[in-house]
């Protein structure tokens, strides 16, 4: 399940974070690369233990927790904490594979990747190129998201951020393990919770069949959540 949600962060929000970690000190992108990714990953990052690193991850990370749509969709068990990139021209990440674990060097956390999300924080008309490429059922699908929006997909496919070719692309990434471990699982369980929250504003909800969806979504929660 590939799941685009819109406004994060506010455009006027998103320019500010952008704003802020612009003028930081950005290191190797290949930093937090695994073995595969390095040969192939070309960008520049904020260093994780670096205060203006901390103070966007605070923000980034209360926006998400205040985001229905993203908790929906995720059922977060455990979120690594945002990372933030930067491409300039030339640079891009070839095809590659998260992985399956990632190691916090500060707090010793493991975490299993089963989903992954790229916060856009440049708006698409200030850069060319930089798309973030994900292979999907249908083929490989193109990504290009206002600023303040995020991209969540499973940790699983193959992707890629094309060349960027004029402007500056700055974003903010990251992982996290959900409660739910089975992606259909997971996909089944948003759908249904979409529909509840749908059907609880046209009707209420006190109104008998949204309480009954409502009690199915929790009932199956409690059967695939690992806790």
């Amino acid at each position: 399940m590939l799941v685009a949600i819109p406004e994060v962060l506010s455009p006027q929000a998103a320019a500010e974070l952008r704003e802020q970690i612009a003028a930081e000190d950005w290191i190797d992108g290949n930093a937090t690369s695994g073995a595969g990714a390095a040969s192939v990953k070309r960008n520049r990052q904020l260093a994780e233990n670096a205060q203006a690193t901390h103070r966007a991850q605070a923000q980034v990370s209360a926006a998400l927790m205040d985001n229905s749509v993203f908790l929906s969709a995720a059922l977060p068990h455990s979120v690594f904490p945002p990372l933030f990139n930067r491409y300039g021209p030339g640079d891009g990440f070839g095809l590659h594979v998260d992985n399956a674990i990632r190691f916090h060097a500060e707090t010793g956390a493991r975490i299993r990747t089963d989903l992954s999300c790229t916060l856009f924080l440049t708006d698409p008309a200030e850069y060319e190129g930089g798309e973030l490429e994900i292979e999907g059922q249908f083929g490989m699908a193109r990504y290009k998201l206002p600023a303040g929006h995020a991209l969540l997909y499973p940790s699983t496919s193959l992707h890629q951020v094309t060349p960027v070719t004029a402007g500056t692309r700055i974003s903010c990434f990251f992982w996290l393990q959900s409660l739910v471990a089975d992606h259909a699982a997971r996909e089944m369980l948003y759908d249904l919770d979409q529909t509840v929250q749908t059907l609880s504003a046209e009707r209420g909800k006190s109104d008998a069949q949204v309480l009954r969806l409502t009690a199915i979504y929790h009932n199956l929660v409690r059967r695939w959540a690992q806790v």
